[in-house]
């Protein structure tokens, strides 16, 4: 079974103030199209404890890894800058559809900066959601869109 794991990304909640409400959409997301996922890991905003997140999982031998939250324009929002010191190459259509998605249903979607890459020679795909239930509950069908594709492509698959 292919492992899979989500990190919500909030200040907040990750000092226990508010509840993790987008993490366990994306777990359920996953455990439902067949991935093995254990619960969301919380981590504070900031590009530092993103990177040490997803670096910890790749290590640990996590194939695909969504992020929830840390996305928008605020300044701790540095979930992408902290994806992209991890991610070996971007694989910018996917962020481009869940942009083109998220503002279809809200004009702030447009806003999310959210990146996605794969990180070689781990075979790992990465993927930053927005932090709203609504962001991801909308975004997780996308990613499962192609998921499976890439995680057999970076396996040595076939086209």
């Amino acid at each position: 079974m292919t492992r899979a794991a989500v990190v919500t990304v909030s200040d907040r909640t990750a000092a226990g103030a508010r509840e993790d409400t987008s993490g366990p959409i994306a777990v359920t997301a996953l455990r439902e199209a067949g991935f093995e996922c254990d619960d969301a890991v919380v981590v504070p905003d900031g590009a530092d404890s993103v990177e040490r997140a997803l670096a910890a999982l790749v290590v640990a031998g996590i194939e695909l890894v969504i992020t929830t939250g840390g996305t928008g324009v605020a300044l701790r929002d540095q979930t992408p800058e902290g994806t992209a010191r991890v991610v070996t190459r971007q694989v910018p259509g996917v962020a481009e559809e869940l942009r083109r998605r998220g503002a279809a249903e809200k004009p702030a979607g447009m806003l999310t900066r959210g990146i996605a890459g794969v990180v070689d020679p781990h075979g790992v795909l990465i993927v930053n959601l927005p932090g709203s239930p609504a962001g991801v509950a909308s975004g997780m069908p996308v990613v499962l869109s192609v998921a499976r594709h890439v995680l057999d492509q970076l396996g040595g698959g076939d086209h």
